[in-house]
């Protein structure tokens, strides 16, 4: 059974912190790159962050020196730690693996998200 399911959004301030967390359904993690996208109001999915099986990372240039990827595999867990949050860093935030899950009958599977806003 596919299931993503990510906490840790909320409130902060400009140059604060955030911990995000994903706890992914173990067919999904084990085997794959898993990622971190975010939606912010009117734009499109994005791809901020990735990580292989074996811990090797990517970043956006945007997020690049400020965000974190890391990822559990006993826990079935991506984590992303953001630092340095800015304004133009709110959005939804969405885990998935890279390329995201695609269900044969309904498409791309996406989680429910969590919302980060970072006030100014």
């Amino acid at each position: 059974q596919v299931q993503l399911v990510e906490s840790g959004g909320g409130l902060v301030q400009a140059g604060g912190s955030l911990r995000l967390s994903c706890a992914a359904s173990g067919s999904i993690f084990s085997r794959n790159a898993m990622g971190w996208y975010r939606q912010a109001p009117g734009e499109q999915r994005k791809l901020v962050a990735t990580i292989t099986t074996g811990g090797s990372t990517n970043y956006a240039d945007s997020v690049k020196g400020r965000f974190t990827i890391s990822r559990t595999n006993a826990k079935n867990t991506v984590y992303l730690q953001m630092n340095s949050l800015k304004p133009e860093d709110t959005a939804v935030y969405y885990c998935n693996k890279d390329p995201p899950i695609v269900v044969v009958t309904t498409g791309v599977y996406w989680g429910q998200g969590t919302q980060v806003t970072v006030s100014s």
